[in-house]
């Protein structure tokens, strides 16, 4: 379950995967299969080749990407989330969601 964003981030970040460009959005989750997580970062592109790229830059497998759907998608959690993200100088999400 997904809650902590608003409809016209979400809306942003569809439309930069759609261009194709890297896109990260953040928010608070809940999944009983990982227990300990409370945030992920999808990191979304339509450009599945430049998404495997950037999952392979990144030292993460792109067998995981979510591609059944219009906006394919990697999850990021944990560490490697965190590490991402400031990275990519994604500081205000970093700091909304507590993980600075």
């Amino acid at each position: 379950m997904a809650f902590g964003i608003k409809r016209q981030e979400m809306n942003q970040w569809k439309a930069a995967v759609a261009r194709g460009e890297i896109a990260f959005l953040t928010h608070y989750w809940l999944d009983p299969r990982f227990p300990d997580m409370r945030t992920v970062t999808k990191v979304g592109c339509a450009n599945m080749e430049k998404l495997s790229r950037w999952c392979l830059d990144h030292g993460l497998n792109p067998r995981y990407i979510h591609a059944r759907s219009e906006y394919p998608h990697f999850d990021l959690l944990g560490p490697k989330q965190r590490e991402v993200l400031k990275q990519a100088n994604q500081i205000e999400q970093l700091e909304r969601f507590g993980m600075l």
